[in-house]
């Protein structure tokens, strides 16, 4: 009777689950997080480990170390760049959420949605954008400021509450939202809003909060408007410079509305077209 009480748990989460979410972690690799625990140390006792994530996880107990923080380069020196390392029990636990929230929100994103998800890769999105732009001659590109730092909790909780009914991805989703980051100083810093980029459920969550604040929005407010969307980059193509402008301005008001920013540098206006003799003689 003990051994049966001592199983039972509060959240319906299968072993299998956990088991499964080892796999991807291995399989991505990765860095150690604060605890300097690499994916090859855990593995030596892989069955207590994954005992602990999957008890941790069921009762409710599980609560994420820090997030260890790496500085990287930008690609074309744009700077650098804070990756949040977790721990590799963390990514285990987070891997389990992030599959079970894919399940329920891949099947409801955009068409034209191709970041982080499975079957469609950022080459897809270009090819989708080339095709477009032999068709309307005024492009709107444009990045969100520091996306992952910014997003915030309160919107973000919201949309993964319109989703899932599981109590437990919610529950842990504010205490990973809520995890310090261990900075290269050896410093903690509490944080009041974004998603560690590098987290594996970070993704799933960043296309979340997109798919409502950007998405849906131009699904509602410009359905005639084209785009492609990879993460928090996307091409809109318009038809005139007028609509391409006005859909630039009411845009960053959106952004603003949802507390984020476009970012100045890398948003613009571009003018794509060529003759028709020569359009003709490309596409043929």
């Amino acid at each position: 009777m003990g051994q049966l009480k001592s199983q039972i748990t509060p959240f319906d989460i299968s072993k299998w689950e956990v088991k499964e979410a080892w796999e991807e972690v291995r399989a991505n690799k990765g860095a150690p997080g604060v605890d300097r625990q690499s994916i090859e140390d855990f593995e030596k006792d892989l069955k207590n480990n994954l005992y602990r994530v999957w008890n941790r996880m069921s009762s409710g107990s599980y609560f994420p170390p820090p997030v260890r923080a790496v500085e990287i380069p930008k690609p074309h020196g744009g700077g650098t760049r804070m990756l949040g390392i977790p721990a590799v029990a963390d990514r285990v636990a987070q891997t389990v959420a992030a599959r079970h929230l894919m399940r329920r929100v891949d099947p409801t994103f955009h068409p034209d949605s191709y970041g982080y998800r499975p079957g469609r890769s950022a080459l897809d999105a270009v090819e989708r954008c080339r095709e477009r732009c032999w068709k309307r001659d005024w492009v709107v590109e444009f990045d969100i400021t520091k996306f992952f730092d910014s997003v915030p909790w309160d919107l973000l909780v919201k949309a993964v509450e319109a989703h899932t009914d599981a109590v437990w991805v919610k529950l842990h989703v504010r205490r990973w939202l809520r995890a310090p980051l261990a900075m290269p100083d050896g410093s903690l810093l509490e944080r009041e809003c974004g998603t560690p980029q590098g987290a594996p459920v970070s993704p799933v969550l960043a296309n979340l909060f997109l798919h409502y604040a950007f998405d849906i929005w131009m699904s509602r407010e410009f359905p005639n408007v084209w785009f492609e969307r990879y993460a928090d980059d996307a091409v809109l193509h318009c038809v005139t410079e007028r609509q391409a402008r006005q859909v630039l301005a009411a845009l960053m008001d959106r952004m603003a509305e949802v507390g984020l920013q476009l970012h100045p540098a890398k948003t613009r206006l571009v003018y794509c077209s060529v003759s028709r003799t020569r359009r003709g003689a490309l596409c043929r």
